[in-house]
């Protein structure tokens, strides 16, 4: 386990959003209410480039969180070790305020199933991705978050509630986390429970980032409406609503846009950033 005053998260409590190529040089020239940024670990593995040298650029003048996608720390084999030594090379380099990966799984064997999958919430499960983390841990020398999935199923052998399973993962590791209300949203709507008691059971002491996005619309094959996280639109007006309740419960916290499908030109993310902006000035006036 590793101590979690080590490295703690550094990000300012204010907006961020997930960084985009296209935006750079529209992002520099006038960032808004912007303070940080979110880039995706696998996109920068490789070695130096235009991608490295826009990070290095951006770096002197916001914060960086590194989010991964890729390590699959809800798998049932063994992490990849190439797979976290190139991660381990990138945050040494860069050395962002924070770094964090998904609660889901996205291998089989040798096979990266490009998605990112739920998993039971029993002893064995929390066993192994507990085992998973301080992994990931020792390896970095830093503090990881960890973040809430969104749900579409619930599986029956599951023994512990979600927010118990990450309650237990936080004393077991030392590890923060990073609370996604769009995903709260999402997972409370297709299973039918109320996202605002799920975030009183939440452990709101240990969340070190929060994020919000956009969802699209279905249906089940039962015609029940089904929320698909897709981060390809502006967050909708319920999610801004429970990201309020989210933050009296959390106090004021590094809040990200994330808009990573269709992404629209940078005044309409910043526009995004600005809706952010509010909800922290208004927990702050309260």
């Amino acid at each position: 386990m590793l101590d979690a005053t080590r490295h703690p998260p550094r990000l300012p409590a204010a907006p961020g959003v997930g960084y985009k190529s296209q935006h750079f040089s529209a992002l520099r020239a006038d960032p808004g209410p912007v303070k940080w940024l979110e880039v995706h670990a696998e996109n920068y593995m490789g070695d130096g480039g235009r991608p490295h040298a826009q990070l290095r650029a951006l770096r002197d003048d916001f914060a960086i969180s590194v989010h991964g996608v890729g390590l699959s720390i809800g798998g049932e084999g063994a992490l990849d070790a190439d797979h976290l030594a190139r991660l381990k090379t990138l945050v040494d380099w860069l050395q962002p305020a924070s770094f964090s990966e998904h609660l889901a799984w996205s291998t089989h064997g040798a096979e990266f199933l490009d998605d990112l999958l739920p998993l039971p919430y029993t002893n064995a499960t929390l066993t192994r991705v507990a085992e998973h983390i301080d992994q990931v841990q020792n390896t970095l020398g830093r503090q990881m978050l960890l973040e809430n999935p969104s749900s579409y199923l619930a599986f029956a052998e599951s023994t512990w509630s979600e927010t118990d399973f990450l309650s237990e993962l936080v004393r077991r590791t030392g590890c923060g986390l990073l609370l996604d209300v769009n995903n709260v949203f999402i997972s409370a709507t297709n299973l039918g429970y109320t996202a605002t008691g799920y975030l009183d059971a939440y452990p709101t002491d240990a969340v070190g980032e929060i994020h919000v996005g956009g969802h699209d619309e279905d249906q089940d094959d039962d015609g029940a409406l089904l929320l698909i996280d897709s981060h390809g639109r502006a967050v909708a007006d319920p999610v801004w609503t429970l990201l309020d309740y989210a933050l009296h419960l959390t106090g004021p916290t590094p809040l990200l846009v994330e808009w990573d499908n269709d992404v629209p030109d940078w005044p309409s993310l910043r526009d995004e950033a600005g809706r952010a902006e509010q909800a922290l000035a208004a927990l702050a006036d309260r």
